[in-house]
């Protein structure tokens, strides 16, 4: 016990460390502050694992992540991709500091401790997930903060698709960013997606990369509006510019299709 508060004691002091400088939320020209990102993956199998991971994240870390003012929170089951079952959550924050330290705060937390310990002190027979993965983001400057679809306050039948591109250097991958805000944007917002966010890798594996998320109510209205962006003047007049040829600034693209939990707030 007296080396779990020495641990997380030293943790917390090692982050505080760092300096109020270091946390300050990045901001847009025009003064508005860019959310983080937290992109977690639990990687399951199938069988009595999902439902203690399931139940985990719904009845004991959504309500601690909210009350540390981690808010709205995406839970996402991967329903198109590769290794199925994966649970996906997004976790928004306007302050670096909060999501860095959340586990700090967690681990002092009794209400989520007393709720979360199944999941917590899971056997190594019988383990709560095989694998969690993690990334941080950036929200881009051209879209700071994080939009939820207009049918989640009510349940609403809806979809997510997960999309990263990867870049073959980091001048391409900066092109690639700059490319979103020259046009791209607005590519997306005359076609009618429901984009939810769009985030620049801060630490993540195969970088240099960006992920967005975008929202329909089904897999029709996804390919409709996909169909309709293609044939955009302006997306046809940016991919015919050298500055943003596709080959030269992406090297891989990742499409996932993700459906919402029960329990997802976006």
């Amino acid at each position: 016990m007296k080396r779990r508060q020495f641990l997380t004691s030293s943790l917390a002091a090692s982050a505080f460390a760092l300096g109020a400088k270091t946390f300050e939320a990045e901001s847009t020209s025009s003064g508005t502050p860019r959310e983080y990102y937290e992109l977690r993956q639990y990687h399951l199998r199938t069988g009595p694992q999902t439902k203690l991971t399931n139940d985990y994240v719904s009845d004991a870390l959504i309500p601690a992540l909210n009350r540390l003012g981690i808010s709205p929170v995406g839970a996402f089951n991967l329903t198109l991709g590769p290794e199925t079952p994966t649970l996906y959550l997004l976790l928004p924050s306007p302050k670096l500091e909060t999501l860095v330290t959340a586990e700090l705060h967690l681990a002092q937390d009794e209400s989520f401790l007393k709720t979360a310990d199944s999941f917590w002190n899971a056997p190594a027979t019988a383990p709560a997930y095989s694998r969690m993965e993690s990334s941080l983001l950036i929200a881009f400057e051209g879209q700071p903060k994080l939009t939820v679809p207009p049918v989640t306050a009510d349940h609403g039948k809806r979809i997510f698709q997960l999309r990263t591109y990867e870049s073959p250097s980091n001048q391409a991958h900066i092109r690639k960013v700059e490319m979103f805000h020259s046009g791209e944007f607005a590519c997306f917002q005359r076609a009618g997606f429901w984009p939810v966010f769009y985030g620049d890798a801060l630490i993540a594996p195969r970088l240099p990369k960006l992920t967005y998320m975008l929202s329909y109510p089904d897999l029709g209205e996804m390919n409709a509006k996909w169909a309709a962006f293609g044939a955009d003047p302006e997306w046809k007049k940016l991919t015919n510019s050298p500055r943003f040829n596709y080959e030269a600034i992406v090297s891989n693209i990742t499409n996932l299709i993700l459906s919402p939990t029960s329990y997802s707030q976006i």
